[in-house]
């Protein structure tokens, strides 16, 4: 069948619609925010390929997969097993990495297995086998009359119930062994899970070290080393145990290692991981830097945040009081003055008796030494019960590097093995394409050649795979928690293309997404290679450059919400520009655009300036943020946008403003902060985390309406206040679903269903409350109203009308106040804190920070948002906004241009200044581009 056929789609919105879409093609799915585009894409096609491919499988086989509901379709025919790629996928794991997520580790785990070089850890040469003799001399070095025990380690971390083991321990003659560290004997009844990993070591012999021993401990140690395998294990009764190779081991410094594994690499793994952080690489402590932020600041006057110093009746100021006066230091002066030898005992405690003294009921003076400010915190965090005491410490936590491993999160063992002089955590520690340009340098060995050749064919596939799709910037070790949506996206996009599947139906959520226009054409190659290879691809994008090159489009639409779900248009880019009912036909073809103002702002002339800006790569550069202007920060995806303005000045500033908790990264300084008596930073985390959290809560416009409900006549003469219509709390909500309006029914072999709650037949109320009525309808009426319902229906309500239609202008007018936060992307959860923030009141002094907004948005809701933003720069505030889109960067008053590439070639200042002077500079990418919709 040539065509995915569709009839009768009505998911959510979508209007009863009926489509061929072309198999084996590029189709881009196009249309107006909330017009049904995710609907019909993943709702639909994607929802129902996957169901039919779960049905296909055996109820065994169903019970450990999450299945689809059938759609809201008549029928689709011609769907294949169908993948989807969304932008929800981030592994937030901090064990999970780039290199881990694209299995390049696990090949690189297997290359240092095979061909690796192993070096002591101690002394760094090179580690070989020890003989019988060598293990002998010292065993026999123990201080006489030391008591031990020969064993030999037969399962060694290993799934199973390994009964041919014991049995055959037991047929050797050998009465004890050691099960998981627990001493047994073989003719106890040993029942170990077979899904757990167990450790068996079989007990030889029991000596006391002595003159005369010899022979009969080289008897134990052959022994044990023939049923091993070639190592034993001594181990002093009651302390040590020492592992002993006959194939690695340091003449010099007696260390043996295991026979190399994959696992011996695995920073998830007990064999692997560094035994102080469990292969984190770092550890939770108290920040100094957070418990003192500022230290220009006195104790006297709140220095130290965690325990509030500032008034003189307190214990602890007492206690400070009489340690600053043993170092000679006043608590009125600025901690900056103070000797590092106090700073050093204030935080880590001192040893000296101080006399303290102490004005209350008893007053007097009492001895003691200082525990120290974070060793105390340290010790509360530890004893303490209270979860809000805990919480507390945790925001003056830092994440600090492993001091053992420093951040590297393996062993010294595993670190001691080398390919070519580097262990394998310098080869993640590389970019995607300096580890290529490695590889391709290497010269081989004949026999490391035949080992590693099919190994090599493998990582390097991956690595161009990931080339390909624009990442070639990102490094494996970087923690894929870090990772933004439409990054993860493309790695998911990279693995998909390394299985080389035929006949599957993808189904991708703008893959362009964080995407520079200079990357564009990579990322179209690979969506191709994945047509070539037989495969369907479905593609929700807004990109210009990417409907340009699809086969088929298909514009859903005409408007949103309740005025989308309708087929506009499809086919060629030509034959959606001839359709004038398509808003987005009128945007290619030119007959709609956005304009480019013609005067840009002048500012107040005043800069807020970041000097020495060194966190991750950004090369200790200065940059002047002009204020009251609308700024734009570009460059290439890695060039360091998000390092510089969201970890440096949104936290910088936060921190000078608020005393935020939040750790900025590294720089020397911020001036011109003054300027600003307000700091909002909107990105695209969720409004909430329950389905309890919507729009009407998050933006404050559902306490209005409370109001409303609490002041008509019903609600008065029952008596009901504000609280009554609270679907939180007791009183109004229906108990049954305590005001969440589903019930969750467990199924066995199928997904759990959602059915409405029979009480209140899904309203959230009980019956009382819903009898309470304003203009004919009821709160939960209201919770289902879209912003653009509900806009006219307040109308004649300021303060109500007011919220509502900043959530209209970012072009919300299609979500329903009540919608859970669940349900909402990232582009309109980050709308919807705009909306939040428009609608308080500007003082003209606050600083706006945008991150990538127009994420999801066609170009007619760019434009929306445009309008708002000018709105905001107007009133004199300040923007900034990271951004690849160009429509929006031309009409910025102001243009920073980092780069000139992404990882280590990036974290430059590339060009600054308005778009037109950003499009002379040759140098930059942004302004190639730039120039060519200027012109």
């Amino acid at each position: 069948m040539k065509y995915i056929d569709i009839k009768g789609a009505k998911e959510h919105n979508l209007k009863n619609i009926s489509l061929k879409i072309p198999r084996e093609q590029l189709v881009v799915l196009t249309g107006l925010s909330g017009s049904g585009k995710s609907s019909l894409a993943f709702d639909t096609i994607y929802a129902e390929g996957q169901r039919r491919y779960v049905e296909s499988l055996s109820s065994y086989a169903r019970q450990f997969l999450g299945q689809t509901q059938k759609p809201n379709v008549e029928s689709i025919d011609g769907l294949s097993p169908a993948i989807s790629i969304d932008q929800k996928t981030t592994n937030r794991n901090p064990r999970s990495t780039v290199g881990t997520v694209t299995e390049i580790y696990d090949y690189l785990r297997l290359l240092y297995a095979r061909i690796g070089i192993p070096h002591c850890p101690k002394c760094g040469k090179l580690v070989q086998s020890q003989t019988v003799d060598q293990i002998v001399d010292v065993v026999l070095a123990l201080p006489e009359k030391t008591k031990f025990q020969i064993l030999s380690p037969v399962v060694r971390s290993e799934k199973g119930q390994h009964k041919k083991t014991i049995d055959f321990i037991k047929k050797e003659g050998f009465v004890r062994i050691v099960v998981d560290g627990e001493p047994m004997e073989v003719t106890d009844d040993i029942e170990l899970d077979k899904n757990k990993k167990h450790t068996i070591d079989v007990v030889v012999d029991r000596l006391v070290a002595k003159a005369g021993i010899g022979k009969r401990l080289t008897d134990s140690l052959e022994t044990a080393l023939k049923i091993s395998g070639g190592m034993v294990i001594t181990e002093i009764i009651g302390g040590e145990r020492q592992l002993f190779s006959e194939k690695l081991s340091c003449p010099d410094c007696g260390i043996a290692m295991d026979v190399l594994e994959p696992r011996t690499f695995s920073f998830n793994n007990p064999y692997g991981m560094c035994q102080e952080c469990h292969g984190l690489g770092f550890h939770r402590e108290i920040d100094p830097d957070l418990l003192i932020p500022d230290k220009s600041v006195s104790i006297t006057d709140g220095a130290i945040k965690f325990f509030g110093l500032k008034n003189d009746s307190k214990y602890y100021v007492n206690l400070v009081r009489a340690l600053a006066q043993e170092y000679r230091f006043s608590m009125n002066e600025p901690l900056e003055n103070a000797p590092p030898e106090f700073l050093n005992a204030l935080l880590y405690g001192s040893d000296k008796v101080l006399e303290i003294a102490y004005e209350g009921k008893f007053s007097g003076t009492y001895s003691s030494t200082f525990e120290g400010l974070i060793k105390n915190m340290e010790r509360r965090y530890i004893e303490t019960v209270s979860e809000r005491m805990r919480s507390l410490i945790e925001r003056y936590m830092s994440e600090i590097p492993c001091p053992k491993c420093k951040g590297k999160r393996l062993n010294p063992t595993s670190l001691a093995v080398t390919v070519h002089d580097k262990n394998i955590i310098e080869l993640t520690d590389l970019s995607v394409t300096n580890l290529t340009a490695f590889f391709a340098g290497l010269k081989l060995t004949p026999r490391e050649k035949t080992i590693g050749e099919a190994i090599f064919i493998e990582i390097n596939a991956r690595l161009n795979f990931l080339h390909n799709v624009g990442l070639d910037y990102l490094t494996l070790s970087r923690n894929s928690g870090t990772l933004s949506g439409g990054e993860s996206q493309r790695i998911r996009l990279a693995t998909q293309i390394g299985s080389g599947l035929v006949g599957v139906l993808y189904v991708l959520d703008e893959p362009s997404i964080g995407l520079h226009q200079r990357d564009n054409q990579k990322l179209l190659g690979t969506l191709r290679r994945l047509t070539d290879l037989g495969n369907t691809l479905i593609v929700v994008e807004h990109d210009q450059e990417t409907m340009e090159e699809a086969d088929h489009i298909v514009d859903i639409g005409p408007g949103p919400g309740v005025h989308g779900g309708e087929l506009v248009a499809q086919g060629t880019m030509a034959e959606i520009m001839a359709v004038p009912e398509s808003i987005t036909g009128q945007y290619l073809s030119g007959k709609k655009k956005i304009l480019i103002p013609k005067t840009r702002r002048a500012g107040n002339n005043g800069f807020l300036k970041v000097k020495g800006a060194r966190e991750n790569n950004l090369k200790n550069i200065n940059v002047d943020f002009p204020i009251g202007k609308f700024t734009c920060v570009t460059g290439v995806s890695g060039s360091g946008k998000s390092t510089l303005v969201n970890e440096i000045l949104y936290k910088g500033i936060s921190q000078k403003l608020y005393h935020s908790y939040k750790k900025p990264g590294k720089y020397k300084s911020i001036e011109g902060v003054e300027a600003i008596d307000k700091v909002i930073d909107i990105d695209q985390s969720p409004i909430g985390r329950t389905p309890r959290s919507n729009p009407a809560t998050y933006t404050g416009v559902f306490d209005l309406i409370r109001d409303i409900f609490a002041k008509t006549p019903e609600a008065k003469t029952r008596g009901y206040q504000k609280g009554r219509f609270s679907f939180n709390v007791k009183g109004g909500r229906c108990e049954k679903c305590s005001g969440d309006g589903i019930l969750k029914i467990e199924m066995h072999f199928l997904p759990d269903v959602y059915v409405p709650c029979e009480v209140c037949e899904g309203k959230r109320y009980n019956r009382e409350t819903l009898e309470v009525k304003y203009k004919g309808k009821n709160v939960a009426d209201v919770l289902e109203m879209t912003v653009e319902e509900a806009l006219e229906f307040f109308e004649n309500i300021p303060k109500i009308k007011d919220k509502l239609q900043t959530l209209y202008d970012v072009g919300l007018s299609y979500v329903k106040l009540g919608q859970p936060s669940t349900q909402l992307s990232g582009g309109e959860a980050q709308r919807i804190k705009l909306a939040t923030e428009l609608s308080k009141r500007n003082t003209g002094k606050t600083l706006y920070i945008l991150d990538e907004p127009t994420t999801g948005l066609h170009m007619a809701d760019v434009d929306r948002l445009i309008t708002v933003l000018q709105r905001l720069a107007d009133s004199g505030s300040t923007v900034v906004v990271i951004e690849h889109q160009l429509d929006m960067i031309k009409v910025a008053d102001y243009v920073i241009d980092l780069g000139p590439e992404g990882g280590e070639g990036g974290g430059s200042i590339v060009a600054v200044g308005t778009p037109e002077e950003i499009a002379e500079i040759p140098e930059s990418y942004t302004g190639q581009y730039l120039k060519k919709i200027l012109a």
